[in-house]
């Protein structure tokens, strides 16, 4: 795929207001993709849905799980319109660049994109905005109006410590009455564990659920040199270090932190996306479409 230089992380934010990036990586999208419909998103509810204790066992389809051994429920016409709830994580350690582009704002650019993808394809979409608790939700529509109304929230988004990423997740759990899609967008700067129990919880009421782990280079590289004082962004103090000194136990415990939520989102039937804030947001999109239609495919 060609990458355009307007898609550059590094010179996204010049480009002007949060919609017109928007239908610039839309556009970017829908080229590299030789402008095929974009269905990728929501593939895995055109016609099917994975079982979950309490559905009617009458609906499952016993073809489908003699070749794939897991248990899929057919749907009807009336149920494949789906609705998209996008979860920002708007915390403190959001805010965090090595280069020109905060993993926040890297996280709105790819909310808004999808969110535009998902309304471009007659599905609905809102978005919550949170941080320690949930600071603005936009209820999901299916009607353009609804991307204006979700970028003048992310517009308007001020960063606050702390993080609370499991708690919002079981909030949604119990709010949403209809089964979805939930997306995730945060660096996951919190209780691991507890964040795992969240996902859980959502995939065992029905949704379906993809983690944007949203990371700068230099937190994947850790490429420092010299003697740096670190500053925590979420009142977690200060550290004076050689990153030399420490960069093979840092990467190490960053390797083991990244594998423990992908294995578990493996584990749960979760989408793991790891996006580094240094490549095209069009690029980061059109993987996860292709990674989702492959898997829809092979479903």
């Amino acid at each position: 795929m060609e990458k355009s230089k307007y898609l550059d992380p590094n010179t996204l934010s010049k480009i002007g207001p949060l919609d017109v990036v928007t239908r610039q990586v839309v556009e970017g999208i829908r080229i590299g993709m030789h402008r095929s419909p974009v269905r990728g998103i929501s593939t895995e509810f055109s016609a099917y849905r994975q079982y979950v204790p309490g559905d009617e066992v009458r609906h499952i389809d016993w073809k489908l799980y003699g070749r794939t051994n897991r248990y899929h429920l057919k749907l009807f016409d009336a149920e494949t319109n789906f609705v998209a709830n996008l979860l920002l994580d708007a915390s403190s350690s959001m805010t965090f660049s090595s280069g020109n582009i905060s993993k926040l704002e890297y996280a709105k650019y790819m909310a808004a994109s999808l969110a535009y993808l998902v309304v471009d394809q007659r599905d609905s979409a809102g978005i919550g905005i949170f941080d320690g608790e949930m600071r603005q939700y936009v209820e999901p529509k299916s009607t353009l109006g609804i991307l204006a109304d979700m970028s003048r929230e992310l517009e308007k988004v001020e960063p606050r410590p702390r993080t609370a990423i499991a708690d919002i997740l079981h909030e949604f759990a119990g709010r949403m009455t209809r089964r979805g899609m939930v997306m995730v967008f945060s660096d996951l700067l919190d209780n691991t564990d507890d964040f795992i129990k969240g996902i859980n919880h959502l995939r065992f009421r029905g949704h379906n659920v993809t983690v944007f782990h949203i990371l700068d280079p230099q937190e994947i590289e850790f490429p420092l040199n010299g003697v740096w004082r670190f500053e925590g962004l979420e009142d977690d103090g200060e550290l004076i270090t050689q990153p030399a000194r420490i960069r093979k136990a840092y990467l190490e415990e960053l390797e083991k932190f990244i594998d423990k939520i992908r294995g578990a989102c493996i584990k749960s039937e979760a989408d793991y996306v790891l996006c580094n804030t240094a490549e095209p947001i069009e690029s980061t999109i059109s993987s996860y479409l292709l990674q989702r239609t492959a898997t829809a495919k092979v479903r």
